[in-house]
């Protein structure tokens, strides 16, 4: 009786054993768009070439990019008006983009993530996939802690990153995915 308690341990444990090694050695979890395989949870540590960071969401329309780095997926085309920070908020919400709805501003971090300090005018990595990217101030959610009636914005002529009043008018890049940037 022992023998066989001990046979079941023992398989069970290789069983185990075998299970661990193949999820380890698995690497990481892929998901299929219409474009092809990226990985389902993107590392903001990674640094991807241009031409796997982002890719062009036919699914959408091609009207939205996927960020590769981030996970999150920004408007293809900015709109080429300038409005309020309390305009630009209601903008996004109520925007429609590939047939989605659930947008919003994007974080100070999240918008600076796509920013290439070695370029200028736009300062946006060489053969990235987006139009109308004007090199101007751009809103993010990102309220001043200090002062709540401003809000962070990025110049994307440079990639320098300011504050200002939240009634000023700057552009507007609306971004899915990723957290809530109104906690930020």
């Amino acid at each position: 009786m022992q023998q066989r308690q001990r046979s079941g341990v023992i398989m069970g444990l290789m069983g185990l054993s075998l299970f661990v090694a193949a999820a380890i050695g698995s690497g990481p979890a892929q998901a299929a768009t219409g474009n092809g395989p990226y990985y389902a949870e993107p590392a903001w540590a990674q640094k991807l070439p241009v031409a796997t960071r982002f890719i062009e969401l036919t699914d959408w329309s091609s009207a939205a990019v996927l960020d590769r780095e981030t996970g999150l997926v920004w408007e293809k085309a900015p709109q080429v008006t300038a409005e309020t920070w309390f305009s630009a908020r209601g903008t996004c919400a109520n925007k429609t983009i590939g047939n989605r709805k659930g947008w919003r501003l994007p974080s100070v971090h999240e918008l600076a993530s796509v920013i290439d300090p070695s370029q200028s005018n736009p300062a946006l990595p060489l053969s990235h996939p987006f139009t109308n990217v004007l090199p101007f101030p751009y809103w993010s959610a990102t309220t001043l802690a200090e002062n709540p009636t401003s809000a962070w914005y990025v110049n994307v002529t440079n990639g320098n990153v300011f504050t200002t009043n939240k009634a000023d008018a700057h552009r507007v890049w609306c971004v899915r995915g990723g957290t809530n940037a109104d906690t930020y």
